[in-house]
């Protein structure tokens, strides 16, 4: 059934919001005040399907990529500047609220620069055997085939026809891929996951494709089937080699961003403990002048990370260790020596280690967030243990999506 609704605001999500007694209805690519022609979205009660805009926002501009709502990518393409960088910052500012906290709030800073540095690419067969490579459609499971993306750095040139590259040569599989491409100093690195164990055939052609494409290395899920070359990335002074498929912020710029905030924060800290430390894109840098302990569970981030402050002249004592911080928090009594405490978690955030911390008589911790709702738990539990929180300052590296970083000091 088609139907007419004014839209209320804009959610948290991206969607536009209607709100009703019964419960809110959501309409994506819609923006507040706007009049839009909807019908039912199949499988989805609390959504509808646009069909067109009645009356438009005079917020609303043209999104600059033809894939967008069709492709599940990017929320956000079609709100003005403005619009959109107030709602984002109001995701932080109400989600806080929503705890309980009380802080001041930084204006939000754009940190997309050059765009994307890592994208994940999809190959699925579909029913008829017909083989899509791309992205995930907006709602659904579906594959869009993409041969060109707006939002990714120029060091991503040349990722998408080599992932339709890989999967057409692995097509005999028959098994979902997914394909992660990271854009390094050294050219793009490659690990391919969900093929199985491939034959000498399987792994011949790839090498072959790395060779024709000019890819650094290729894996398979972490096992390395071909490498030209190391692929390496600068953090600070240091180079440090990738393990396969190793997390990295999504944007350069992001990355030097968070990490100009965290220094500062920092300040003149001597001792700093550096938790989720990943490869090193906090440790490495605070080592210039500071001793730093490093911990991660990805053991191969942690030997990446060592074995770059071994080689980097000029830096101060970097003692890095794998550790489940999830499982394993470390202690109150494990901070006796250190000045300051960084931690930059995945989106589950980091709970038991905020418990710990709250316990703890460290004058400073430097919290960084991907997840506004888990970093306002976290929050709350150094606040009741003490702290008191700093200025919040979000950052947009996620630009065209929901997704917000936050930096944040806490003190005693």
């Amino acid at each position: 059934m088609v139907e007419q609704l004014r839209i209320d605001r804009v959610g948290h999500r991206g969607d536009g919001l209607v709100e009703a007694a019964h419960g809110a209805t959501f309409v994506p690519r819609t923006l507040a005040r706007e009049l839009v022609e909807v019908e039912a979205d199949a499988g989805h009660g609390d959504r509808r399907k646009l069909l067109r805009i009645v009356e438009a926002s005079p917020e609303r501009i043209t999104p600059f990529c033809p894939h967008f709502g069709i492709c599940g990518g990017c929320a956000i393409q079609h709100w003005r500047e403005d619009g959109y960088r107030a709602w984002k910052r109001a995701i932080v500012v109400e989600t806080l609220a929503q705890a309980g906290i009380v802080c001041d709030i930084g204006e939000i800073e754009d940190a997309h620069g050059a765009g994307r540095r890592r994208v994940v690419v999809h190959a699925r067969k579909s029913q008829r055997g017909i083989l899509k490579v791309g992205f995930a459609a907006a709602g659904s499971h579906d594959i869009v085939p993409i041969d060109y993306c707006p939002i990714l750095a120029p060091g991503l040139t040349g990722a998408l026809p080599a992932a339709a590259a890989i999967a057409e040569t692995l097509a005999s599989i028959n098994k979902p891929l997914d394909i992660q491409l990271t854009a390094t100093d050294n050219g793009l690195d490659v690990d391919v996951r969900g093929s199985g164990p491939l034959d000498a055939k399987a792994n011949a052609a790839l090498a072959g494709i790395a060779a024709k494409h000019k890819l650094a290395r290729i894996t398979r899920h972490g096992e390395i089937v071909a490498q030209r070359l190391p692929p390496v990335i600068a953090i600070g002074s240091a180079q440090v080699t990738l393990p396969p498929g190793s997390f990295l912020q999504a944007t350069s710029t992001g990355e030097d961003t968070l990490a100009r905030h965290v220094i500062a924060l920092c300040g003149k800290s001597k001792r700093i403990a550096d938790l989720f430390c990943g490869i090193g894109p906090f440790a490495l840098r605070l080592a210039q002048t500071a001793r730093v302990a490093a911990y991660d569970s990805e053991a191969a981030a942690i030997t990446a990370l060592a074995k770059a402050a071994q080689l980097t002249k000029g830096l101060k004592p970097v003692k890095a260790e794998a550790r489940d911080l999830f499982r394993r928090p470390l202690l109150p009594h494990e901070f006796e020596d250190i000045d300051a405490v960084v931690f930059d978690p995945p989106r589950q955030g980091a709970q038991a280690q905020s418990q710990q911390l709250a316990k703890s008589r460290v004058p400073l911790v430097v919290a960084i967030s991907c997840n506004v709702a888990t970093f306002a738990r976290d929050a709350k539990i150094l606040i009741e243990g003490g702290y008191r929180i700093g200025r919040v300052r979000p950052v947009d590296q996620f630009r065209h999506t929901p997704h917000v970083e936050l930096v944040a000091s806490f003190t005693r």
